[in-house]
Order: structure tokens, then sequence, then C-alpha cells
């Protein structure tokens, strides 16, 4: 299998995602750190405009968002396996509401210390105001939907070591990233919302020694050389009967529907239900395959 190439920063919680299922399945990997504020010029090389962090890259194939990212993964290493059951629902939950509810609780801890350039950049990624005033009176109400939302994930502890049973499942990798940021970036807080959760906090440390599997560094100039130097795997099978209506090149284009919503451009290659796949032709680069998942993604023609 060609390198697996995740491009992030330490401190980025969606990031911890990836790392922690490269752990469950013990897998090498090159780290590409990326700024954590735009201007990123080698990460958008890649994706063709997508910013947000992380991206995963093999060779020309390149991952945008955590979604399409575990799901490859468990395509390309199936054991042990790291899905089942209803575990994307939970993924979502954790993405989405469990996040929303983390943002709150860190910004209204740490916002005073936030540099002005953070954000500025995150208004731009946004759409609207970073309002830290907002977000610190909000701070009360977010504490406590936090802690709602950490105690069903003390409930799904009662009888077992993880929520997926005896070993981590990706249902256990969605919610640990929101324990992990918070406890990272206003550790005081978290040990306050988790006080009354036993199971919650050894479960933490249970997720911390799963570990990030063998992690060596590259630099991005090197990662683009993979990407000019390969070309893409074969993509999945077209799905024929998506209500889009969409065929093999296509030209369209594809954005988040929540935030960071720069659209990506290319011919498209498939459309299943799990993921969109474009093609993007570029002189620096030759052919990449650029892949998103379904959910959370607008996929429209370009007229």
């Amino acid at each position: 299998m060609a390198e697996i190439i995740l491009h992030h920063y330490d401190t980025s919680p969606f990031s911890e995602k990836p790392r922690v299922a490269f752990g469950v399945k013990g897998l090498a990997w090159r780290s590409v750190i990326q700024p954590v504020i735009m201007p990123k010029p080698d990460l958008v090389a890649l994706t063709g405009g997508y910013r947000r962090i992380p991206v995963m890259q093999v060779g020309a194939d390149v991952y945008c968002d955590t979604q399409v990212i575990l799901a490859e993964l468990e395509v390309r290493a199936p054991e042990p396996p790291l899905v089942s059951g209803a575990d994307w629902a939970v993924n979502i939950w954790a993405d989405r509401l469990f996040f929303q509810a983390t943002v709150g609780v860190v910004f209204g801890e740490i916002g005073d210390n936030v540099p002005k350039a953070f954000i500025e950049d995150r208004e731009k990624l946004s759409g609207r105001p970073f309002d830290m005033a907002a977000m610190k009176a909000a701070a009360a109400p977010m504490r406590a939907q936090w802690r709602s939302h950490a105690a069903w994930i003390e409930a799904g502890l009662a009888k077992t070591d993880f929520l997926g049973g005896s070993r981590p499942s990706l249902a256990d990798v969605s919610a640990y990233m929101n324990v992990w940021w918070l406890t990272a970036a206003a550790r005081g807080a978290a040990a306050a919302l988790l006080a009354d959760f036993p199971q919650t906090q050894a479960w933490r440390e249970r997720m911390a020694k799963v570990g990030h599997g063998r992690r060596s560094e590259m630099t991005p100039p090197q990662a683009l050389d993979a990407a000019r130097d390969s070309e893409p795997a074969p993509p999945p099978a077209h799905d024929g009967s998506d209500p889009l209506g969409l065929a093999p090149g296509d030209r369209v284009h594809v954005s988040a529907d929540d935030y960071g919503r720069d659209p990506v451009a290319g011919r498209l290659v498939a459309l299943t239900p799990e993921r969109v796949v474009i093609a993007r032709e570029t002189p620096e680069l030759g052919r990449l395959h650029v892949h998103f998942p379904r959910i959370g993604y607008v996929v429209a023609r370009v007229q």
C-alpha cells in the first residue's frame, strides 16, 4: 500500500480522530504539519481550495473530511475493523452537536488569549463574526450541554470498556475527539464537567493509551512530490441511480454545507451513497482524485 500521509497540526481536534484510528489499526503514516490559519498553499494545491484540517493523501488520491478519511482507512486496512452498527450516526453527532458544545466551552475558557489572526481566519472560514463576547456569555449553558453529551458516554460505558464493546470503535474515536480537545485546551473545565463520570474518565485514559500508530515526519513539498509521481487508484463504481442524475465526466463543484464552504471544482469520477470523487488536472501535479463524503457536502453541476 502507498504511504498514508496526514496533513494536520498537533492541536487540531478533528485530526485526533484519524491519529487514534491509526493507533487502533497499528498503521504507519507520514505526518505533514500544515499551518493553523491561512494561507495554506501546499494544502490547497492538493485539494483545489478545500482548507479544512485534516486532509489525508495516498499518492494522487486526496481525502477531505474525517468522515471519508476514516471510511477509506476501513477499506485500505480492514483489520481490526473500526466501524460497526450505528457508528456513522454517532460520528455525525460527535462532529456536530457535541463539537459545537465543546467549542462553546473551550472558547468560553480561553477566549481572552486567542490571537487576533486566529479570530480573523475563523471568521473567514465560518462566514460570520467570531464573537468572543457572545461565546463567553454562552459558556454556562454550553457547559451544561457538554455535560449532558458526556453523560451519554458514561451511560454507554456502564458495562464495557469501550463504546464499541471490548475494543475501540468509530463511536469511541469520534466521541473521544471532544473529550481530548477539552482536556487539552481547558483542563480545569474538563475536570469539573467529568467529575461525576468515573467511567468516562477511565475510558479517556484507555483511549489515550491506544496511541497514534507509527508516525514519521514529511515536509509539504515531499507530499506534493508524492502526488506528482503517482496516479490515482481505481475509483469506486459510480451509482447510476443517484438522485442527482450526474454522470462521470460532468463538471461539478463540491462544498461543505456548514462552514468552510469554498467550492472545489473538477470532473465527476464517481458518486456513491457514501462519497463523491472528482478529478482535478493541474500542470504542477497532474491528475488528482479528490474524495469527499456525501453527508455534509453539496454536489452541484457547473453550469
